[in-house]
Order: C-alpha cells, then structure tokens, then sequence
C-alpha cells in the first residue's frame, strides 16, 4: 500500500464512522473554534508527515466540531445532505481530478454534463433548448444569469456592455419582489447594477402582479430587469408567475427566476402547479445541493437563450483548445472548476424520474407533519401557509420563541435556528434532506414540545 491508498484508507474509514454516527449524535458541534485550533496545532512543522497521519491528525481534531448537516435533524438552512451515489460519485471527482472547462481536455465531463443539462430541463420543465451552466452555487448560478440578462437588455437599447462597460451607458431598471432573497442583492452589487427597485409582496412573500405593473409603467423604456421566486426562504411560496412573467415581458423586460430549492417543485406531478408559468421566464437559477442533495459546490444557471448566456460568459484564449460546439466554459464565470455534473448525472441516475418527484413529495409531507404537530402546542402558531418545504412559527411572544430555540439546540436532537420574519422572531424549519425519516420528524417534533414546555 503506497502513500496515496493508506491516506484514502484512512479518509474512508473514518467517512464511514462519521456517516454512521448521525442517526445518534447530538446534531450541533461539540467543540469550539479555539479547541480545534489547540487539538490541530498552530506551528508549522519543520518536516513532512505522513499522508495518512495527516488525515487521522485532521479526523481526529475536526470530528468534536462538526455539524451533523447530513443529518435527518437538521433545519437549519435549506441545505439539503448529499445522496449515497452523489457522495461516492464526488469522492471520484476529486480523484479524477478533472479541469473541466473546455470537451477536448475532458470529453468524460462534457458528455456527463451534455446528459445532465438535458435531463434536468426536462425534469424542471424547462425548454430543452436552454442552455445550462454548473456553477458554485445559487447565488453565483443567479448572478450568471443576470449577468446574461444584463448584457441582453443594453444590448436591446443599444449599449455593448462587453465592449464598452457600464461606465456611460443606459441605467438598468432592476425590479424585484421585498422579500427576495439576499443573494440576488449581492449578484446585482457584482454586476455593478446596485439595488433593486422592490415592489409589495403578499404576506406569504409573494410579489404582487399589480404591483410589479405599476413599477413596470412607472420604469418607461429604461432597459429592465424583473427578478421572481420559486420558493420563498420563509414561507415556501411561489410567485405567481403567469401573471408576473407576461406582464414584464409586455414590457420588454427580461425575467429571472431564483428557484434555489423550489424550483424542484415541477419535478413532481402534486406540486408542478406551484411552477405554473415559471418556465416562460428568461433565466433560472437553483441549487442542486438543497432539494436535490447532491455535495456543496453545484449550483445550477439556466438560461433560455444559449447566445445570451455565451455572450456573458465566454471567453477566447490562445492556448484554449475550444469546441465549435461550445464548452463548458461559456456557461459559467470560473475557469478552474470541479466536475460538477458527474454528481447531478449520478443523483438523477440514481433516483430517476420517479426518484426525483418522490424525493420532493417526501420533504413537502415532512413539512406538514411539522406544521401540523407545532399547531399542536400550546401557545404555538405557524404563521405560513405550508405549501412547500418551510415552516415558520411562534410561541406566544418573541421572549418566549426565542428561549425555546434556545433550548432546543441545547437539547441537541436537532438543529433549527431562528429568524426575524414580518419583524417577529420565528422558528424557522427547513426539511432538504433526503435522509430525513419520519421517525426524525417525531423525534424533533418531541424536542420542541419539551423546549416549549420548559420556556
């Protein structure tokens, strides 16, 4: 056994006990920020150490402060774990090691992503001939789109935005619903366009159509951009997009989608509705590690005109051996990057359609079942209407609310953090993880009820 195999050995097995631990240990970590940096060591060594010593010094230090995110109890953020052939399927791309930017240098990547992208505008609905980029994440999938949507409407007006930047150019016209995610603020403060214009929502979150016409009348000609949602962080809600989409686009203006974790809604014949004239917009950006539950660092961009995306983002260089196709690389900001889409290819060959819709069925249930046992508790309420995968609720007054998160993440079963929502502190649960059981539905249900009971 050489170097190289005896460190994989020893990653792998203490993978396994780590994997193994979840169903039992305490979801928050165990240990503190100056801990581990005490049981890791500050001083640089002098010499080399052994590959597998390296591991076993890194396990060993790191296993008291993590986390159990892959854990069926935990809700803190829309997440999700990492499905069994996503996880081994990632372990092989980073021993494959693959820069897959460009199909000459890794043929296997591009057929990988070819295949995925295809499946999953299919699944989601979407048109086929969209064109999709594996980014890190939501907010850099989102802020490619906008980047592409961006270029289009000043290209519209007149205004080359590659060649000449903003500096000088036509002001866009960004509109966006109140309660959108942070994210897309920080996509629109990347690319220069600052904040958006926000309309009214509903007390769901949703943007209200008439709202969004009048700040569409109010904006003139200005090259714009209106920004919806599939799902909103708090209450799950969908913007009702038939209504929305036609209305920006009588105004010539260009549509994205955030659809982090809902846009998975389509993926399933009970909740498709919620994704009614979704698919009409112009770009959409989710995640595939929240519903889908592949490993952190893929996010996907989607964008219905392939040339808009590849006017964004592509590049030429003279050492690039580049397909008259297109690559990789003309979807996505990096150039260095993992291999993204042999993860999103094995989860989507894993769970098949079916697998997918079942996947998305089963977080919804799980979210009603909390919804329904926190209605149960006295001085409880939930305060959204669950139709998705949030749940929002209060405990009679903020102090209240918050001593029972307080003890709830000191009782350890399960981790739900809080947040401020309509300006009142809430318990805000995220069901994302695909190993999320029935039985931990119980089990943290139970935890809430002796949190409460004790506050």
């Amino acid at each position: 056994m050489d170097a190289r195999e005896a460190a994989l050995h020893q990653a792998y097995d203490h993978a396994v006990r780590w994997l193994a631990s979840l169903s039992d240990r305490p979801v928050p970590a165990r240990a503190s920020v100056d801990e581990i940096v005490c049981a890791l060591g500050t001083e640089l060594p002098e010499d080399p150490s052994t590959p597998a010593d390296v591991v076993e010094l890194l396990a060993g230090a790191c296993e008291p402060g993590l986390t159990a995110f892959p854990s069926g109890r935990f809700y803190g953020f829309v997440v999700g774990g990492s499905e069994p052939a996503a996880l081994a399927t990632d372990w092989l791309v980073s021993a494959w090691d693959q820069n897959s930017v460009m199909r000459a240098v890794s043929p296997a990547h591009a057929a990988a992503e070819d295949i995925a992208g295809a499946w999953l505008l299919d699944l989601l609905g979407l048109p086929a001939d969209s064109a999709v980029g594996f980014t890190t994440g939501a907010t850099m999938s989102s802020f490619t789109c906008l980047a592409a949507g961006r270029d289009a409407v000043l290209r519209r007006a007149g205004w080359n935005v590659a060649r000449d930047g903003l500096a000088g150019g036509p002001p866009v016209h960004v509109i966006a619903g109140a309660d959108r995610h942070m994210a897309i603020d920080l996509g629109l403060r990347y690319l220069g366009l600052g904040e958006p214009e926000l309309v009214k929502a509903d007390d769901q979150g949703r943007i209200e159509p008439e709202a969004l016409r009048h700040a569409l009348a109010a904006g003139g000609q200005r090259p714009t951009i209106v920004i919806l949602q599939a799902g909103d962080i708090h209450s799950g809600a969908f913007d009702p997009f038939t209504e929305t989409v036609g209305a920006a686009h009588e105004a010539d203006a260009w549509v994205h989608v955030d659809g982090a974790f809902g846009l998975w809604a389509a993926a399933s014949p009970a909740y498709a509705h919620l994704m009614a004239g979704c698919a009409d917009a112009d770009s959409w950006a989710t995640d595939a590690h929240k519903t889908l539950n592949v490993p952190y660092d893929c996010g996907l961009a989607i964008v219905r005109d392939p040339s808009a995306l590849r006017a964004a983002m592509g590049l030429q260089g003279d050492y690039l051996i580049q397909d008259e196709h297109g690559d990789p690389i003309d979807k996505v900001p990096e150039l260095s990057r993992r291999g993204r889409a042999f993860t999103v290819w094995a989860a989507l060959r894993s769970l098949g359609r079916s697998g997918v819709a079942d996947l998305v069925d089963r977080l919804c249930r799980h979210a009603s079942a909390f919804s329904t046992g926190i209605s149960g508790i006295d001085g409880a309420t939930v305060l959204n209407d669950v139709e998705f995968t949030q749940v929002c609720a209060e405990f009679g007054d903020e102090e209240r609310t918050e001593r029972v998160l307080t003890r709830l993440l000191a009782d350890g079963t399960a981790w739900i953090s809080g947040s401020i929502w309509h300006g009142r502190r809430v318990m805000r649960i995220s069901v994302s993880n695909w190993s999320t059981t029935d039985e931990d539905v119980e089990r943290t249900l139970d935890a809430i009820r002796r949190a409460a009971a004790g506050a």
